[in-house]
């Protein structure tokens, strides 16, 4: 007897396959081996780069496109997904916010802003949702979430009741703070904040002092930036009542971390672990016989919040006599230590020789095609 019900459940190989991409092309593999295989496909995300669209395909939801303010202040066009149950917005921060917005000439954290993420949370809600997942990496922000707030209705105001303008730059001359005219359906809404990132707002291992020179923070800049988001956060405390400073994740993405938590009623989880929720990963994994998961790269951090250790961990927990096997890209140092926790199974690497980066970007279908077929073959033959 073989396999009969085989899960599917990658995350994407960056800047080559997303997730959706890379179960067809393991499905593929499976069935040149073993035709009558029952396929489910899952593609996954961990919170990261790719979670909107792998749970849009997890659940057959759809893609909404909004011009929001970029994070120069510019407008940028910024998409979010809806989910299938109609009810669930996901949006990640760097649509609007992110990064890749900024080069070495424009890059400056004393004024970029959050305040198009801002606008894509009102956006979500104009949908009716219920459940907002917000996904918080690769910011090119360093505001504490400042503009996020003002964007669903919140004043920051200076001492001359001038409200301030954006940039991590201007918190320095925060006075007051005005939740009046916030946008009442936030109250009523469910927040996820997907992060695995722990750092908190301020100090030596803050948001300013971790993050801020991969956005342009000069060593001056960097200390300016920590004394800034050091007095947002007692104008918090003092007007909210929240003491953020220290909060393990309000560092994330430029204190955004922080700003969710402050103004809207948010919690943060493991981004691996809200996928594995909202992409019904357990439920469809049930009675499975094997599962095959994957990214672009693996190593050691893999069980740090990666999508293959979150998958195998999951999938054991309803199918655990199931082999957990692993495809990467790149498979580098110490992947030996994933198989001490009895989770993953097997690892493979899908390049077969010698290549370029290039080479083996535009080769990725096709290698990752190949090995999950001869995966199969060698299976197979331990089955009959």
């Amino acid at each position: 007897m073989f396999f009969l019900k085989i899960v599917i459940a990658p995350d994407s190989f960056k800047g080559d396959m997303t997730a959706k991409e890379a179960a067809a092309a393991i499905e593929a593999g499976v069935k040149q081996a073993v035709p009558d295989a029952d396929c489910v496909k899952v593609p996954m995300a961990d919170g990261g780069e790719g979670t909107v669209q792998s749970l849009v395909d997890a659940t057959n939801g759809r893609l909404i496109t909004e011009t929001v303010t970029g994070p120069l202040n510019t407008p940028v066009q910024a998409a979010y997904g809806l989910l299938g149950d109609g009810t669930t917005a996901v949006i990640e921060m760097s649509a609007a916010s992110g990064i890749q917005y900024i080069d070495h000439t424009t890059a400056n954290p004393l004024i970029t802003t959050t305040y198009g993420t801002g606008e894509l949370i009102r956006a979500a809600l104009d949908q009716g949702v219920q459940k907002i997942i917000l996904g918080i990496g690769g910011s090119a922000t360093n505001d504490g979430g400042a503009g996020m707030a003002q964007a669903i209705g919140a004043h920051l105001r200076d001492a001359t009741q001038h409200e301030l303008p954006f940039g991590g730059g201007a918190l320095g001359q925060l006075a007051t703070i005005d939740c009046s005219e916030i946008d009442p359906r936030i109250a009523q809404t469910e927040f996820l904040i997907a992060s695995d990132v722990t750092n908190p707002l301020v100090g030596p291992t803050g948001a300013s002092a971790v993050f801020g020179p991969q956005k342009g923070a000069t060593p001056a800049m960097v200390q300016e930036l920590d004394t800034d988001l050091a007095h947002y956060a007692a104008v918090l405390k003092q007007t909210l009542g929240y003491d953020l400073a220290a909060q393990p994740g309000a560092g994330a993405a430029g204190g955004l971390g922080a700003g969710l938590l402050a103004f809207t009623p948010a919690e943060m989880q493991r981004g691996i672990d809200i996928v594995v929720q909202y992409a019904g990963l357990k439920e469809k994994a049930a009675g499975a016989d094997l599962v095959i998961t994957g990214e672009g790269g693996i190593d050691f951090q893999t069980k740090f919040g990666k999508t293959p250790y979150g998958v195998a961990k999951a999938t054991k927990s309803v199918a655990p006599h199931a082999p957990v096997v692993v495809v990467a890209g790149n498979v580098g140092k110490g992947v030996e230590t994933l198989y001490q926790a009895d989770a993953i199974d097997a690892i493979f690497a899908i390049v077969p020789g010698v290549e370029t980066l290039k080479e083996a970007l535009a080769n990725g279908p096709q290698n990752l095609q190949r090995t999950t077929e001869n995966i199969m073959r060698l299976v197979k033959q331990f089955q009959f």
